[in-house]
């Protein structure tokens, strides 16, 4: 379903976008030093599928991890997609436990 898509980095609202049948998935973030607080998830109802909800966040891992910096979840949903994912945990910053 993302594969035609293009994740957008937007630095000015701080968040992440996914354009997809019209509808627009976001993930809200923070960005302090070399650490990303991912702080919120919002994906409208229509496109809402479990499926869809790993490949977007899958995307934003891959993008941050391009860019060498460390990840904390502070969103419940993506806190759940990085304890079922290990390769993503090495992200994480020194001291932080999923």
């Amino acid at each position: 379903m993302t594969e035609a898509a293009e994740l957008i980095d937007n630095d000015f609202l701080r968040q992440f976008e996914l354009k997809v049948d019209n509808e627009m998935a976001i993930i809200e973030y923070s960005l302090q030093e070399r650490k990303i607080f991912l702080t919120k998830m919002i994906i409208p109802d229509t496109i809402r599928t479990r499926e869809f909800e790993l490949e977007f966040v899958d995307l934003v891992f891959s993008n941050i991890k391009e860019r060498n910096i460390c990840v904390v979840p502070t969103s419940p949903e993506i806190a759940r997609f990085v304890r079922s994912n290990r390769k993503y945990k090495r992200m994480l910053p020194v001291g932080i436990r999923i």
